[in-house]
């Protein structure tokens, strides 16, 4: 689960959206249900992710609101720590990262006979793989998003295996079937994450 302060999510009541927007936002959100009494479990949304995001709702409104300042400092200190820990000698004005890195030595080689050197030619390497896959990883992040919540909240519900199947082929007419019947909350969430990973359904939605 994740507990990013600045992360924007969306909360359920069961199969029903409470709010969406910021975490601090929807968590008071959230409370006010709990503290009406409501049966069904309370779950916030990773809006990006699709993963569950980890809020303590006991208490009072400024019980949650002390808790989430506390996990945001907690976050803050500890990805501080962790820059601080792997920042080397290089530049740190660039926001410059050293960390271990295992090749072959014919691989050393190479890089090493590059103009700059290895890091300078690594850079290269990895910015040009980020451009060639862009779409690609838009694509698998949506999928992995829109398979997260559907896997917590929608596991089921009527068609789930075969809307899980249809998101991974990227057909939106099937999934958009498979998920007609769903709460209307959960399906409208489901196709917001999923709406990356269909965006090439010209493409594959030929693939049954």
């Amino acid at each position: 689960m994740t507990q990013r302060s600045l992360v924007r999510c969306t909360a359920f009541d069961g199969f029903r959206r409470i709010a969406s927007g910021d975490l601090a936002e929807v968590a008071l959100k959230a409370k006010e249900v709990v503290d009406r009494g409501g049966l069904t479990p309370i779950l916030l949304f990773d809006d990006t992710t699709g993963e569950l995001v980890d809020v303590d709702l006991r208490g009072t409104a400024d019980d949650v609101r002390r808790w989430l300042k506390d996990a945001s400092e907690e976050a803050k200190a500890t990805d501080s720590g962790s820059r601080g820990k792997t920042q080397g000698r290089g530049r740190p004005k660039l926001g410059v990262v050293g960390r271990e890195v295992t090749l072959l030595p014919r691989h050393w080689d190479w890089l090493n006979s590059q103009p700059g050197g290895a890091s300078v030619a690594l850079r290269k390497l990895v910015e040009q793989a980020r451009r060639a896959n862009d779409g690609k990883d838009r694509v698998r992040l949506s999928q992995e998003a829109a398979n997260r919540f559907m896997s917590s909240l929608a596991g089921d519900l009527p068609g789930f295996e075969e809307a899980t199947r249809a998101l991974c082929r990227g057909n939106q007419e099937r999934f958009d079937e498979m998920v007609e019947p769903w709460p209307v909350d959960v399906r409208e969430y489901a196709k917001k994450l999923a709406a990356a990973a269909m965006a090439t359904d010209s493409e594959s939605g030929s693939q049954v």
